[in-house]
């Protein structure tokens, strides 16, 4: 599809719900993308990048950032403790903090360098096993843990299960983040991203409608 037809499908979609194009930003996932194709979209003047692996993302972005300025990269996938401080010296948001133990230890690491990334709180809003994420109904008791902590939470995140209507687990996580005061929502992917837009989101993550499908070594 490219990035030209994804940012005219975010034009429509905020046409549509009635919402400034300004107020949502696209978050292109480069995981396990060829170089080539990250480097293209580079060139074509997108800098707003999401990251599942802090090992991946270390093996690429430094050197892209050498060549490139003003790039934003987020991690958008689970965040081992043990990687909690490379994640911060690497990425400008973190969008999966998903436990009490990864909010402690950011927390530590945020008292011992002086410094955190913005912090979205992944919620599990299918509350299914495998997936991480907070449940539903324990967020708001994690949301104020986190802002004792002294935490940057600025918003909320989720990835809807695959076998369910997105639009639902959409509404139910901008009304958490309402509730709590959270201005950002990050949802919407390839698929179902105008009906993340029409319910608020300020952040879709689009991979495969940007650079193409996936190629798995």
């Amino acid at each position: 599809m490219g990035l030209v037809k994804v940012h005219q499908r975010i034009e429509n979609a905020c046409e549509k719900a009635g919402r400034d194009r300004d107020g949502v930003k696209l978050v292109a996932v480069s995981k396990v993308q060829p170089i080539e194709r990250v480097v293209a979209v580079l060139q074509e003047g997108h800098r707003i990048f999401g990251e599942n692996r802090v090992q991946e993302a270390a093996g690429k972005w430094p050197e892209l950032r050498e060549r490139f300025d003003g790039i934003e990269l987020h991690l958008i996938g689970p965040l081992q403790t043990n990687k909690a401080r490379q994640a911060m010296e690497l990425f400008d948001v973190i969008e999966s903090v998903d436990r009490p133990k990864l909010a402690r230890t950011l927390a530590r690491l945020m008292d011992e360098t002086g410094n955190c990334p913005p912090l979205y709180i992944q919620v599990n809003t299918g509350e299914e096993p495998q997936k991480a994420g907070i449940a539903p109904q324990e967020t708001d008791a994690f949301v104020a843990e986190c802002r004792e902590l002294g935490l940057p939470i600025v918003g909320l995140m989720c990835i809807p299960p695959a076998d369910e209507a997105p639009s639902l687990h959409f509404a139910l996580l901008a009304k958490i983040a309402a509730r709590n005061g959270l201005e950002k929502l990050s949802m919407g992917m390839s698929g179902d991203f105008e009906s993340a837009i029409a319910q608020g989101a300020t952040s879709v993550r689009v991979g495969s409608a940007v650079f193409g499908d996936r190629v798995y070594s």
